[in-house]
Order: C-alpha cells, then sequence, then structure tokens
C-alpha cells in the first residue's frame, strides 16, 4: 500500500539515515536540522469499501439526493405504511391539522386566484389555438389532482402562456386549427398525454437533473424572447387583422402586419388600446405598492366584464370587433377516446409533449421553490414532477391541455395569503361554477381583450435586470442567454430553447475538456501556496514548478493536461535569466475530485518525459479516490513512490529543497 511521505506515514532513505518528512520547520541552519525539525503527519488512507457498496452510495447520491427514504427503516409496519402513503400524497400530511381559521385564508385567495384563472384560461387556449372552453376545462381538474400530489402550498395551477404558445406553433407546422379542428384537439390531448407522460417519468425514475440543462440565463432569454414573441402574436387580436400569418417568427409577423394594413379596425385598436393601458396601470399599481396585489389580480377580469358590456350595449360585434361567441356549458368531458397515436402524428405529438413538457416542469418547480423559500418550508422536486406529470395525464383524458403552476396566479395566491394547497380546490370549484352556470355571459367578450391580457401576463417575463446581472457576472452566459433570445424571435420557439441549451452543453464540455490548470507561487512569509495572476504578493520557487489543477482528471481531458504541462516545462527550461535550475514538478491534486483511468495513465506517462529531462514529480494531497486508485495502480508496479507524495505543497516544497541541498556537491 502506498504511503504519502510525510502525510501517510511514509520517509525517505539516503545511505543510512531515516529521515521522516512532514510540516515546514521555522528556518533552519543546515539541512539536518531542517528534517530534524519537520513535524510527521500520519493520515491513513481510504479505509476498503466493496465495489457493490460504493456503486450503492453513487446510485443513493445522484437519484436520491433529498434522501426520501431517511427516517423510514426502523419504524414498525404501520408507521412505514402511514409514512408511504404521505410520501406519495402529501395531502395526508397537511390535512388532518387543517382548521377553519385556515380555511378562511384558502377561501380568500382561491376565490382571488380564480378571477385572474378564468380570464387567463380562456385567452391562453387561443393563444394555443384552441377554443376557450378547453382553458376552463384545465383549470378545473388539474388543480384538483396537484392538490392531492403536490408538495407546494403557493403554487396555483392551470394554463401558462410559454407552454401555450410552444402547443400551438408546433402543433400548427402539421395540421390548420381552423380548417381540421378536431384533429388539432386530438393532437393537443394526445401532446398533453406525452408531456404528463415524460413529466412522472422524470419524478419515478429520479431524473430530475436533466432540467438542469436549462440554465438560468438559458431561461432568462427564453422568457423575454417568448414573452415578445407572445405579445406580438397578440397584433392580430389588437389590430383586427383577419388574415394573420402562422409562423412565430418576429419578420414574418411584422410582415404580416405590414402587409395586412386594409384590415386594421380603428374600434379594434382603440378599445385594445384602452384595456391594455388599464391593465398595465395595474400591474403598476400592484408592483409600487404590494399590499394592492388585489388590483391586478382582478384587472384582467374586470376587464372582461366591462368589455363584454360595452360590447353587448354597442353592438360592437357589428362594427369590426370580433368577438368569442358562443361557449356551452357544462363541465369537462372525458378525452380519453381522442388520444390519437397514429404513426403519422406520432413523432410530431411527441416531440411536443417533450418540449412542453420540460419547460413547464422547469417553470413549474422553480415557481414552487421560489415561495416555498419565502415561507420557509421545502418542496419535494420529485414528488413535484410527479404530481405535474401525474396531472397532465389526467388531464389529457378530461379535455385539458398541458398545465403547470404559473407565476402569475402563484404570486396572487402567495400575497392573499393562502395557507396550504386548498387554494387550488377553491379556485377550481369556482371554475366549475363559472362552467355549468355563467358561460352564456362570455358570448360577447372581445378577442381584443383576451390578447390585451396575454400581454400584460408576459411582459413581466422579460427580465431586464436579471440580464444585466448576468452580463455583469459571466459574458458566457449572457452569449448563451442573448442566443436564447434572438433564436427564439428570429428562428422559432423550440429552435431557439434548443441552441441555447446546446451551448451551454458545449460550455460545461469545454470546461471539462479544458479544465484550470494554474501556476502556484509561495506568499512570503507564510507556508500558503496561491495562483500567481491573483495574488500579486505570491512569488516563484526557484527549482519548482508548482502546478494546481481544478477538475476531475479523466479521458476527456488528460491528452490536454499531458500537452499543457509539457509546454510549461518547456516554457520554464528555455526561459531566461532564470533563478535556478528546474529539478521538481509539483502537482497538487487537493481539487481533483475524481480521476479515472485514463487519468491515472497520464500521470504515469508523465513521469517518463520527466525522468529524461532530470526532473522529479511529486504529488501533493490526492483526495480519498484518487489516492485509492494510486494504491491500485501501484498493486502492479510501484509507479508512485511513497516519497513522491505528500500531505501539503508547503511539505513538498521544504523536504525537497532540504534534500536538494545535501545532495549538492
Amino acid at each position: 500500500m502506498v504511503g504519502m511521505r510525510g502525510a501517510y506515514g511514509g520517509g525517505y532513505n539516503n545511505g543510512n539515515e531515516s529521515r521522516p518528512l512532514g510540516g515546514v520547520a521555522a528556518a533552519p541552519t543546515t539541512a539536518s536540522k531542517e528534517i530534524a525539525a519537520m513535524a510527521v503527519h500520519k493520515v491513513a488512507p481510504p479505509p476498503p469499501q466493496s465495489t457493490a457498496s460504493k456503486l450503492k452510495a453513487r446510485v443513493k447520491e445522484t437519484l436520491f439526493p433529498d434522501d426520501p427514504f431517511r427516517g423510514f427503516m426502523g419504524q414498525p409496519p404501520r408507521v412505514q405504511w402511514l409514512m408511504a402513503v404521505k410520501y406519495l400524497f402529501p395531502i395526508f400530511d397537511w390535512v388532518p391539522g387543517y382548521s377553519f381559521s385556515l380555511f378562511k385564508s384558502d377561501l380568500v385567495a382561491g376565490i382571488t386566484i380564480a378571477s385572474l384563472a378564468i380570464p387567463q384560461g380562456i385567452s391562453y387556449a387561443k393563444l394555443a389555438s384552441l377554443p376557450p372552453i378547453i382553458g376552463l376545462y384545465s383549470s378545473f381538474v388539474p388543480p384538483m389532482v396537484y392538490t392531492v400530489l403536490g408538495s407546494s402550498r403557493d403554487l396555483a395551477v392551470g394554463p401558462v402562456s410559454i407552454a401555450s404558445l410552444i402547443m400551438g406553433s408546433m402543433l400548427r407546422q402539421a395540421v390548420s386549427p381552423a380548417d381540421e379542428p378536431l384533429l388539432f384537439l386530438q393532437l393537443a390531448f394526445t401532446s398533453t398525454f406525452f408531456a404528463g407522460l415524460v413529466q412522472a417519468s422524470l419524478g419515478i425514475l429520479r431524473l430530475g437533473f436533466i432540467i438542469d440543462f436549462l440554465s438560468k440565463a438559458t431561461l432568462v432569454g427564453f422568457m423575454a424572447g417568448a414573452a415578445i414573441i407572445v405579445s406580438l402574436q397578440q397584433l392580430k387580436a389588437l389590430l383586427g387583422i383577419v388574415h394573420f400569418t402562422t409562423e412565430m417568427g418576429i419578420v414574418p409577423v411584422m410582415a404580416s402586419v405590414i402587409h395586412h394594413t386594409k384590415e386594421w379596425s380603428w374600434q379594434t385598436i382603440l378599445m385594445g388600446v384602452c384595456f391594455l393601458v388599464l391593465l398595465l396601470s395595474a400591474r403598476h399599481v400592484s408592483m409600487r405598492w404590494p399590499k394592492l396585489f388585489w388590483v391586478s389580480a382582478c384587472a384582467p377580469l374586470a376587464s372582461v366584464i366591462i368589455s363584454t358590456l360595452i360590447v353587448f350595449l354597442f353592438k360592437a360585434q357589428n362594427h369590426g370587433i370580433s368577438i368569442i361567441g358562443q361557449l356551452k356549458c357544462g363541465l369537462n368531458s372525458p378525452s380519453w377516446d381522442k388520444l390519437l397515436f397514429d404513426t403519422t402524428y406520432l413523432g410530431l405529438t411527441m416531440k411536443t409533449g417533450l418540449v412542453t413538457g420540460i419547460i413547464s416542469l422547469t417553470e413549474g418547480i422553480a415557481v414552487g421553490r421560489t415561495f416555498a423559500s419565502l415561507k420557509d418550508y421545502q418542496v419535494d422536486g420529485n414528488k413535484e414532477m410527479m404530481a405535474i406529470g401525474l396531472m397532465n395525464v389526467v388531464g389529457s383524458c378530461t379535455s385539458c391541455y398541458v398545465t403547470t403552476g404559473a407565476f402569475s396566479r402563484s404570486a396572487v395566491n402567495h400575497n392573499a395569503g393562502c395557507k396550504t394547497a386548498m387554494s387550488n380546490v377553491i379556485m377550481a370549484l369556482t371554475v366549475m361554477v363559472t362552467l355549468l352556470f355563467l358561460m352564456p355571459l362570455f358570448v360577447y367578450t372581445p378577442n381584443v381583450v383576451l390578447g390585451a391580457i396575454i400581454i400584460s401576463a408576459v411582459i413581466g417575463l422579460i427580465d431586464l435586470p436579471a440580464v444585466y446581472h448576468i452580463w455583469k457576472m459571466d459574458k458566457m452566459d449572457f452569449l448563451v442567454c442573448v442566443c436564447a433570445f434572438a433564436g427564439v424571435i428570429f428562428i422559432s420557439v423550440e429552435e431557439g430553447l434548443a441552441i441555447a441549451v446546446g451551448i451551454s452543453v458545449f460550455r460545461v464540455l469545454l470546461q471539462i475538456t479544458r479544465p484550470k490548470m494554474m501556476i502556484q507561487g509561495n506568499i512570503m512569509g507564510t507556508d500558503i501556496y496561491r495562483n500567481l495572476h491573483q495574488y500579486k504578493e505570491a512569488q516563484r520557487v526557484p527549482g519548482f514548478l508548482i502546478l494546481a489543477i481544478e477538475a476531475p482528471i479523466n479521458f476527456a481531458n488528460s491528452n490536454y493536461l499531458n500537452e499543457r504541462i509539457k509546454r510549461w516545462i518547456e516554457e520554464e527550461n528555455s526561459a531566461q535569466n532564470k533563478h535556478s535550475e528546474l529539478r521538481f514538478i509539483i502537482l497538487d491534486l487537493s481539487a481533483v475530485p475524481a480521476i479515472d483511468t485514463s487519468g491515472i495513465a497520464f500521470l504515469i506517462d508523465i513521469k517518463k518525459p520527466m525522468e529524461k529531462l532530470g526532473l522529479e514529480l511529486v504529488l501533493v494531497n490526492p483526495t480519498g479516490e484518487v489516492m485509492e486508485k494510486i494504491q491500485r495502480a501501484n498493486e502492479a508496479h510501484n509507479h508512485f513512490r511513497s516519497d513522491c507524495l505528500y500531505l501539503t505543497t508547503g511539505e513538498a516544497v521544504a523536504s525537497l529543497s532540504a534534500l536538494a541541498k545535501m545532495t549538492m556537491p
């Protein structure tokens, strides 16, 4: 077994003298006194573990970092069953302690978010090119399912603008909602089914880390671009244009607006501008004075009521203002018979479900965690995935399309004082009453007001302070943000997102294949070694090249590290006016968490050219996994002697300097 010199109980023998090497002594006068003054540090190597136990630990850390089985083992069977039921159905965790005071708070919050959910549901359904009634259906069943399965108290469930936009744009590429409405509806339900399947699978298989590839920079740029595209799509309603492009890019949209100026309706424009100003003013009031959150929450429903009355009283539908039309009363009808798995459209629906599922899942979990942090409670990411996924699977069978936790509704829910997920039930029951009795009242609701509601809702997705912060913090992240934004507005929503994710993944791969490696120097008067470029007071140690590697060493970067170290050695040997001849290469491995077979081969191979040049390779503070693999490499051949392993850089420099002095002629 390999022992670290000065760290793992090793030493260095020169003739008959045994010199254990360790910590640095203070200003010795001779080399022998230096060595005698050094403290000996003995640190045991990592305890041996079987392959099965290490694999178990790795799988647990990868798939169960939240340790959901904590406290489960060792309990009586009855308690285990109860804990399992509470884990699968979080509603049983808070219902036993539910009280009338909590219900009063949830009642107010539920009614408040219902006033926002009803107009938004109708608006977002039209954004997805679906019948408006589908938006209300999607605000009834999914919230009831989430209440049973979800772990967030503040998340308000329903249709959201981004998922609606993506679904509508992707499905319209193959089917026209105007020419084939039934087929389009079938594809929407089928896409929702696949979205739910993907979301639930990520939760059940504990693969939630996949959505982490959507970085903050990606989401900020994507959301801003999508908000602009959503707003531009509403120009059809705000200007009264009948023949509008089905493409999503900014160029075809603006071209369609300019080419159809004859279809513009001044009555529609006037009404749209007035209500848009009203909605944006209400939003500004609520942002300026948070206690008046209800102003922004009630503004959409108030706009719908006022505009409907105006159209009804003045017969505005006869003067160029389009209206929703007749909506049938009744609750969700079963739609499992409308799920279409025909091979002709299977690829389209699976792709649409995957994209909308990932996006809506990311938004829902981010919103849930945001408000959970404000109230200091935990939201289980995998539970949320399962809850949102099963919610959408059930929704696809009950005439609903993709739903998740919406930020605007959740913010209203939070500000209204919700205490539990019961506020979702109150909202759903309010929507149920609307579906059963109030649908005839929406006949005269103008489409232009629905467009204004959508614009006022999505404008908050443009987060300029976040963009500025990303620019100040990391220029590469800013590039990712800009690429996501540009891809969405100039190409398409899904391709813009794919470009941003691709750049983010490429950046991660670049960091893996080109890891950071720096030259370290000694801070005078201390035993501390730091990056020469970061600390100006750090100075080179004559005769030493001290390198620190800050990444795992593996097959992807071992060749780069090899070439980089050789280039540094050549630069050192060819440097002019050098203080002393280079004799020792020190690799600080304290920041190397893992190493694979290629990495070990790299450490072995780098020694050979060094020995030809008369250089000695020294390894400092390898971590447990690295040390274990070094020991295994030594079982066949003694590649790394105990006298080339040290605990700290200070120990290595002190002992090697003393040794060099003693061996000088």
